[in-house]
């Protein structure tokens, strides 16, 4: 996972650093602005008030109009104001009012009744608005200066988390791909959630590879075991007189017992890593047309060319076998095998495969769909592990027009 995808966990654990700072800053700018704006009216307030006062005890004194106030009837005042001064009863009280009238128009009021007249004052409030708005661009520019290196150092703090986390998916991954010695290990003294995820992931592994091998064995040890009395069988029924259809019968089926107890054989040899290939240039082409019309069955083969592969052909012959009999036998007429290249395409018009088979691989003795027949599911995982020896992919699909679809891809043509 690159270090700039976004997806990444420590992007969003960036992500929530920088809102939770974001948040916090926002609480503590709103506080700092009400609190600095309050501050700053009742400042005017004051102000607005002491000149008033002044103002008002200089006309007391001299019966003059002082110049820093205006002197006039009340319906001269604007309406928010009267309204104030209308509000007060004693006489000499105050009323106060701020006139704000963004961008360019703040002014703090405050008047006062003199007889029929009133005494009314002015103060310019634009520096204290100007002000607010610088602390306010400041306090912007604080949480900006944060986030730059809020989100990075969230970033990296989480890098310890995320190497151990690609370490595990790292390890998951080659368990996956049958390396069921890899585990991911307690490195390091944190004893959190991620070290009980790596116990309890390492615990799973070792008891699936206990069971896996337990399930190697046992196919090994039942086909071994088999075999001696299978021999005998096949003995005995070559002996039997006659062929009458007790005595066909008795033979088919322990023909059928001797193939899949070779097929079980043969699953232990590739379970235990003991097939080795044994490479030679071979035409494809003329090897899976001879192989199909060995085989007997009604199946037609198409040959695009005649590359020469460098490959193991009875293992290819094997793969192939197995791939039209499973045609025939869980698939529908009409079966075609096509050769391109280092390609080899098994199909069948039946229902096609199984949703689980396509989704996790062929597995032995299961067949999965009842409308494709009964089977123990040998056949496609042979042909899955005999093509592994040979470093080819084998794949399964469905056409969009119905039948199953086998893919064998060799290495590259010679």
């Amino acid at each position: 996972m690159g270090f700039l995808n976004p997806r990444a966990l420590r992007w969003k654990i960036a992500a929530l650093a920088a809102v939770a700072c974001c948040a916090v800053a926002t609480v503590i700018g709103v506080l700092v602005h009400n609190a600095t704006a309050d501050h700053g009216r009742r400042a005017g307030e004051d102000r607005s008030v002491t000149r008033l006062r002044d103002a008002e005890q200089e006309f007391d004194r001299t019966g003059k109009r002082p110049e820093a106030a205006g002197l006039g009837p009340v319906d001269e005042l604007p309406a928010p104001l009267r309204a104030k001064l209308a509000g007060t009863h004693a006489p000499g009280e105050y009323a106060v009012w701020y006139d704000e009238k963004p961008p360019n128009w703040y002014w703090m009021w405050a008047a006062v009744r003199v007889g029929d007249q009133v005494l009314a004052v002015r103060t310019d409030m634009s520096a204290e608005v100007r002000s607010l708005q610088l602390l306010d661009r400041s306090i912007v520019k604080a949480v900006l200066a944060a986030l730059a290196v809020v989100v990075p150092l969230a970033a990296l703090a989480t890098e310890p988390i995320n190497r151990r986390l690609r370490h595990g998916a790292r390890t998951a991954r080659r368990i996956a791909d049958g390396d069921l010695d890899a585990r991911i290990g307690h490195a390091g003294r944190a004893r959190d959630e991620i070290t009980e995820m790596s116990a309890a992931m390492d615990a799973m592994a070792a008891t699936l590879q206990r069971r896996l091998e337990s399930e190697k064995r046992f196919t090994a040890d039942v086909a071994h075991e088999l075999r001696t009395p299978l021999m005998g069988l096949v003995t005995a029924a070559g002996l039997l007189p006659g062929h009458d259809e007790a005595a066909d019968l008795v033979r088919a089926e322990v023909g059928t017992l001797r193939g899949l107890i070779e097929d079980l054989l043969e699953i232990s040899r590739l379970d235990a890593g003991a097939e080795e290939a044994r490479h030679d240039a071979v035409p494809l082409g003329e090897l899976v047309a001879d192989v199909v019309r060995r085989g007997g069955t009604d199946t037609t083969v198409r040959v695009q060319d005649f590359d020469v592969v460098h490959t193991d052909p009875r293992r290819v012959e094997r793969i192939v076998t197995n791939l039209v009999a499973n045609a025939h036998r869980h698939g529908a007429p009409p079966v075609e095998v096509a050769v391109a290249g280092a390609r080899v395409v098994v199909r069948d018009h039946g229902p096609g495969f199984p949703a689980d088979l396509l989704a996790h691989g062929p597995q032995r003795f299961r067949t999965e769909a009842a409308e494709r027949g009964q089977g123990h599911g040998l056949g496609l995982t042979i042909a899955l592990g005999q093509s592994a020896v040979l470093d080819a992919r084998l794949s399964f699909t469905n056409a969009p027009d119905g039948g199953a679809v086998a893919t064998l891809e060799l290495g590259p043509v010679s």
